[in-house]
């Protein structure tokens, strides 16, 4: 792979960060429930923390592999259905939201990288799999404590 499709793959990423930078953003604007609307703020300030992260691996294409280790997956999301958006979500539904959102973004990164014909391309869209997984488990976690506090 070189210098350019690995910027090309960087910026689809980086405006995918962007777009859920902007998702979770309006949620959080819109929602009436006080706790959704700060779930939804800090993970939208965590994706502009993605998006610099990206940019520096842009900038360092070395970086991809160490900042992009392997994340357990608990699996949660895959095993929760997927909630209307709602300004009167609950705080579980709206963890649950964010957390299939992540999902798809595993997804399409493993798909593409079924799809590439170059190892190091393929290498690159299972590293972004990587870092979208972990954002997920994060989610699942949260999710878990909020939506079974009963296990606890």
């Amino acid at each position: 792979m070189d210098r350019t499709q690995l910027d090309d793959l960087l910026t689809t990423a980086i405006a995918r960060e962007v777009e859920a930078n902007a998702f979770y953003r309006q949620v959080a604007e819109r929602s009436t429930d006080p706790n959704v609307r700060t779930i939804f703020a800090e993970l939208a300030a965590e994706e502009l923390g993605h998006k610099s992260l990206l940019e520096g691996v842009r900038r360092d294409p070395n970086l991809i592999g160490r900042f992009f280790a392997p994340a357990a997956d608990y699996k949660v999301a895959e095993a929760t259905a997927l909630p209307a958006l709602s300004i009167d979500m609950k705080p579980a539904d709206a963890i649950a939201l964010a957390m299939k959102k992540e999902q798809q973004a595993v997804e399409l990164y493993l798909e593409l990288a079924a799809r590439a014909s170059d190892s190091e391309m393929v290498k690159s869209f299972n590293a972004l799999a990587n870092m979208e997984r972990g954002h997920k488990t994060r989610l699942e976690d949260v999710f878990v404590q909020i939506g079974y506090p009963e296990v606890f």
